[in-house]
């Protein structure tokens, strides 16, 4: 594949109502990112991702845009903006922000005119239907029917998500056009790209009809009528023609269900997208990624292979953006390390197994601290509108009250937004005053302040990772380096980083118990991991609990086998 200058980024994604509170209202704001530079420059990262700032209502925390090329006053200004890319440009680090086109919010300036005036254009850049009752039974991703009726008329207007984000008429060309320009505004003004939200859902199938319901409500899952359907590839070939090949920009496509055999055609050379999430192995642990409470019991093998599977995929078609946290997920090491998710060893480790992995690593901010779930005791404790209908999804389906509050607890987009723990004072240096949502019970412990130049801490293990990756004696292979997955043990995963003349043995031991690795004959170096003392005698080594280990093979100039 054709070397691009965004796959040796680390990206660290930046969720900006709890990162910093410059201005102490209790919301995290641009300018308090911008404070925060040096702490992100000596982690290491060198493009940060930006979630929705835009001028917005906030039901969706930002994911519901009134103005695209106005800020949230919450936030800032634009010339805040301004300065936050030319001081981080300063500092050897790129921006990318959220964009969100699948749907706006019902304030908009175009939706309050489509219902104001139905005859107008404006009517036609949403998805409007006339009728007595929902045109048909498809399920809304945050529960209930994606039809809201408009008031005093007998018409109903359609969203994907929640009924305050009305969804986009992507067959309106006007429509189009319209946010095409807008992306281009944005690319303008010098920002490195965007990670495009929910992307998958522009197309529809304009049958309308009903499906199996799937739910004890009689409705079901819009997913599986309004999402990668046949006519998207038009779609995306006109955006990306039309705004990203205009640029020398890079763009991180959310497009949830993407079929494997279709990789090809959204991050190959001539995909829509540079690089793509596969939430295949993020969501292992339940039966749909909008329904929580199909939970499902997982094994280190079933991460492994799930894994294995998107890194062989992604080789073959293009390149991966590689992630175990971000804003829609709970935290890393509560859900991947269980009872043991304090455990420092073992948070460096699960880190460590998926930043080698071929592609773009992602960061998502307090996941280089080590932050863990937090434990809810009342739904009023909750912000997140999809949590909240998943907590009423379950009592449907027929869960406790105790049983739902725990399920929600598990899963909620919260655990990941609560603010960022800087110190531990009152609401952990976040702000002065009381933020917007509550902490974590943890951040007196678990805090930046208290990890900053601690031999052994996360956040140094993070910072040590991030250069060895860039700056270190095995970069090319690291970054562009084939990936080869490899069965050592059901609680090991294992795979090769390898290019012609060099290879990279990584391993990672998922169990709180040594792990006796055979290999094959050769000579074995350590090079890098998270604990000292390693064992090797011959071509045996003895890993220990929770070992994170990179190995350089000895290939004798020539190329591993696969």
């Amino acid at each position: 594949m054709e070397r691009h200058w965004w796959q040796k980024e680390v990206i660290y994604q930046i969720y900006p109502k709890s990162f910093y509170d410059s201005n102490h209202d209790g919301i995290g704001d641009i300018r308090g990112i911008t404070e925060k530079l040096p702490y992100l420059e000596n982690l290491g990262v060198t493009m940060l991702w930006i979630c929705p700032v835009y001028q917005s209502p906030m039901d969706d925390n930002g994911y519901d845009v009134s103005d695209y090329r106005a800020l949230a006053p919450e936030f800032g200004s634009l010339r805040d903006l301004d300065e936050l890319i030319g001081e981080a440009k300063r500092r050897g680090i790129k921006i990318i922000m959220d964009l969100v086109i699948n749907h706006s919010s019902d304030e908009h300036e175009w939706f309050q005119k489509a219902i104001s005036e139905p005859d107008s254009k404006y009517h036609d850049y949403y998805i409007f239907k006339e009728g007595k009752k929902e045109p048909n039974n498809w399920r809304s991703v945050f529960g209930g029917s994606v039809w809201e009726k408009v008031p005093g008329r007998d018409e109903y207007y359609y969203h994907t998500f929640g009924k305050k984000q009305p969804d986009l008429n992507w067959e309106n060309r006007e429509l189009r056009e319209e946010l095409y320009d807008m992306v281009n505004w944005w690319l303008d003004k010098g920002i490195a790209g965007f990670r495009i939200d929910a992307i998958s859902y522009i197309k529809k199938d304009l049958t309308w009809k009903d499906r199996e319901p799937d739910g004890a409500d009689g409705l079901a899952k819009c997913s599986k009528a309004s999402r990668n359907q046949l006519g998207i590839e038009v779609f995306l070939k006109e955006l990306k023609e039309k705004t990203f090949d205009r640029h020398p920009c890079v763009t991180v496509a959310e497009a949830a269900g993407v079929p494997y055999e279709k990789m090809g055609e959204f991050i190959g050379d001539q995909g829509f997208f540079d690089m793509i999430f596969d939430f295949r192995y993020a969501d292992l642990d339940i039966a749909s990624g909008n329904e929580w409470f199909h939970r499902i019991s997982w094994t280190v093998k079933d991460l492994k292979d799930k894994m294995m599977k998107s890194q062989s995929v992604m080789q073959e078609y293009g390149w991966a953006a590689n992630f175990i946290e971000n804003h829609d997920q709970p935290r890393a090491a509560s859900k991947y390390l269980g009872s043991d998710q304090n455990d420092a060893n073992a948070v460096k480790m699960l880190g460590a197994m998926y930043f080698f992995l071929r592609g773009v690593p992602f960061v998502y901010q307090g996941q280089e601290l080590g932050m863990v779930n937090f434990q809810r005791k009342s739904m009023e404790e909750f912000d997140d509108i999809s949590s909240i209908g998943q907590y009423q999804r379950s009592l449907e389906e027929g869960f406790s009250e105790e049983a739902a509050l725990n399920i929600v607890n598990l899963r909620s987009r919260d655990n990941s937004r609560t603010p960022f723990p800087w110190n531990d004072e009152k609401y952990g240096g976040f702000s002065e005053t009381k933020p917007w949502i509550g902490m974590t019970e943890e951040y007196p412990a678990i805090n930046a302040a208290a990890q900053i130049e601690k031999e052994g801490s996360v956040l140094e293990f993070y910072k040590e990772m991030i250069a060895f990756r860039q700056n270190g004696p095995y970069h090319d292979t690291l970054v562009y380096g084939d990936i080869e997955p490899l069965e050592i043990c059901d609680h090991v995963i294992a795979y090769r980083r390898y290019r012609e003349k060099e290879a990279i043995l990584c391993l990672f031991n998922f169990a709180n118990d040594e792990a006796l690795i055979r290999l094959e004959e050769g000579e074995h170096i350590p090079v890098w991991g998270n604990l000292s003392g390693t064992e090797i005698k011959g071509n045996e080594i003895r890993l220990q609990p929770y070992q994170a280990l990179l190995i350089n093979e000895r290939t004798e100039n020539k190329k591993p086998e696969k």
